[in-house]
């Protein structure tokens, strides 16, 4: 039985299709589509996406230590399915399932957007070690050593500081996230795979339009993966690999505005996702020197955007609300922290930009539920879910799926759409 239900947003409504009947798998991708999986583990961001021509790209592979007693509260959410593996190794398995060649699924991009535990990974001291490369299993390096990477790409350890400079190493030596030592692993994973599986290692290269391409490019002409900004260095919007740094040689912001941003872009089809850039100073005021003030511009209006830095409140000021003004928001979410509740304002604000816009997310804790209130269901068109974005043949026409994170199976919970490109 396929019940079509109508779900209210408090800015206008859509038509879902929630599925009652026999467990039901996502439609195999094919040739033409464009998929962006957004995978709930509960641990961190991951999103594995396929391009039209089967290329494969996946941007992140977050793994936050489960020993934190933060990641044991009820601020944070429980890893999906379930723990009998780790993060990574759950990556990995979605991986397959949805791989265009789930036989040997093999992953042609890679992309860290910056280093922090739940982007790229966290050592701990009960993080296996892998048997071959002795990098800890974790993140991208769980990952990698479970399916081949072709190519990895990050924002970069020598701008706008060194990572591997003395000074950096001893002054990070004892952060509680283990920032240092979850370095070391992924520059010795790195190290080990470009000499045993002809690994490509590079820095995004901002306002290129060609460093991650089609496998093939002849037969879409109009697919293309713009590269906004990495490290503090924001693409000029106008000529083809030009950028200007937002932050002075030794000037060392934190890792967020580091984060490296990307559009993709298929016929009239526009999708962001930038790390965990922010537009909102500590005084919760606009800043119009953030990172999201200077990349919305190049940016201008898409149909579908992951919120920056999870939904957190230091993120998705006005200017930059407006300017990108998404028809549907995804929100890659494991702690309470995410939302803040401003930010959930500011994105289903009618004055900021009219028009119908749907919000979903991969997880929603129990504390954002009580702490906002109503609003939460309002707003959000599920609580939980691995969240895929399923672009047809050409870019005019999109759907949304949720798929259940709490089975291994991953079946279907809803569709969303049809949703017609701008």
């Amino acid at each position: 039985m396929i019940t079509m239900r109508l779900f209210s947003l408090g800015v206008g409504f859509f038509v879902g299709t929630t599925l009652f009947a026999q467990p039901n798998s996502l439609p195999p991708w094919t040739p033409g589509m464009l998929d962006i999986h957004h995978i709930s583990t509960g641990r961190g961001n991951a999103a594995f996406l396929v391009f039209p021509d089967s290329t494969a790209l996946l941007v992140d592979a977050g793994e936050i230590s489960d020993a934190h007693p933060r990641t044991l509260s009820a601020r944070n959410g429980r890893i999906r399915p379930d723990s009998s593996r780790n993060a990574s190794a759950w990556i990995a398995d979605y991986i397959r399932q949805f791989h265009p060649d789930s036989d040997h699924p093999e992953i042609d991009y890679a992309v860290i957007t910056h280093f922090h535990d739940d982007h790229f990974g966290e050592w701990d001291p009960e993080k296996p070690t892998s048997p071959t490369g002795k990098y800890a299993l974790t993140g991208i390096m769980g990952v990698g050593d479970q399916i081949r990477i072709h190519q990895l790409i990050d924002r970069g350890f020598h701008f706008p500081v060194n990572l591997k400079s003395p000074e950096f190493m001893q002054r990070y030596a004892h952060d509680e996230y283990h920032i240092v030592q979850t370095l070391h692993a992924y520059w010795t994973f790195i190290e080990w795979h470009q000499q045993n599986n002809q690994l490509t290692y590079d820095t995004l290269r901002p306002g290129a339009s060609d460093q991650i391409s089609l496998k093939h490019p002849e037969q879409f002409a109009d697919f293309t993966v713009r590269n906004i900004a990495a490290g503090g260095r924001i693409w000029n919007g106008s000529e083809e690999g030009a950028y200007f740094k937002l932050f002075e040689p030794g000037q060392y912001p934190g890792e967020n505005p580091l984060s490296i941003c990307l559009k993709i872009s298929y016929g009239p089809f526009d999708y962001f996702t930038g790390g965990d850039i922010s537009g909102i100073d500590e005084l919760g005021q606009a800043n119009l020197n953030s990172v999201e003030a200077h990349v919305a511009p190049v940016i201008g209006p898409v149909d579908v955007a992951t919120l920056n830095h999870h939904g957190n409140r230091d993120s998705q000021s006005p200017y930059y609300v407006r300017t990108l003004r998404p028809r549907v928001w995804v929100q890659q979410c494991w702690s309470s922290d995410h939302p803040g509740e401003e930010v959930l304002r500011r994105i289903t604000a009618q004055s900021l930009y009219p028009g119908e816009r749907s919000v979903f997310t991969t997880d929603m804790l129990e504390a954002n539920v009580l702490v906002i209130g109503e609003k939460i269901n309002r707003s959000y068109a599920n609580l939980h879910g691995h969240v895929v974005i399923r672009v047809m043949p050409g870019g005019k026409q999109y759907w949304v799926y949720v798929l259940n994170d709490f089975s291994t199976e991953r079946e279907i919970i809803a569709r969303f759409g049809p949703f017609e490109s701008r």
